[in-house]
């Protein structure tokens, strides 16, 4: 599974992507906001830092505009990835997009039909927000479940389930048992991923045990 991390932070992406687990970023117009900076600014900068896709969100609603958009966005580097709503402009925004060799997220992603519906028109990453869902009483990851079994019932679609909307490391764990293709990640629960209370108990003993011999490595 790869591992985006989800936010515009760029000192946050620089000190993740330094652990060499990160394997690209996602933004939208609420993080980009929360950054207070200049849109074009922060993606370039982000490019910099991290090899894998980063997705740049359309703010057009009609094909057309997408369209424009996208492709000012994709100018700004090789690894930008146009993010476009789930809808039947968004969806044309895709089709025509990727028929010019660049990666579309298709995002706010909320039911199978319309997971089956980005990878028709060719969609390089599907987003479903399971954590939305779970927040309405439904089972977000019944989502995962299902969008997988439909991808796997056809080779022509090579769409990857970029799982978004995480909210704690127990969607990470069942998005990898379902074979999600990535998990998008707030970044205090990419860190949580690696804690585990017994982990530190251990590391303490062991640290106590070696000051008692009062020896050093090296």
């Amino acid at each position: 599974m790869k591992f985006f991390v989800d936010t515009a932070d760029i000192a946050e992406i620089r000190d993740l992507a330094e652990s060499g687990l990160l394997d690209g970023v996602t933004t939208n117009p609420t993080l980009v906001a929360k950054a207070g900076r200049d849109f074009t600014e922060i993606l370039k900068d982000i490019c910099d830092v991290v090899d894998g896709p980063v997705s740049a969100e359309v703010t057009a609603t009609d094909a057309k505009g997408m369209i424009e958009e996208g492709e000012k966005l994709a100018r700004i580097a090789d690894n930008i990835t146009v993010k476009v709503p789930l809808t039947i402009d968004g969806l044309k925004a895709c089709r025509h997009l990727t028929g010019n060799g660049t990666m579309v997220n298709v995002t706010l992603c909320f039911s199978a039909v319309q997971a089956l519906m980005a990878a028709k028109a060719g969609a390089t990453f599907i987003s479903p927000f399971v954590g939305r869902l779970d927040d309405i009483s439904q089972d977000g990851m019944q989502l995962i479940q299902d969008i997988r079994q439909i991808y796997d019932n056809y080779d022509s679609f090579t769409t990857e389930i970029l799982v978004a909307s995480i909210r704690n490391p127990v969607h990470v764990l069942k998005a990898a048992l379902i074979g999600a293709d990535v998990c998008t990640i707030p970044p205090s629960t990419l860190r949580q991923l690696v804690k585990h209370p017994l982990t530190d108990a251990g590391l303490q003993a062991f640290l106590a045990d070696w000051a008692k011999t009062g020896q050093k490595i090296g």
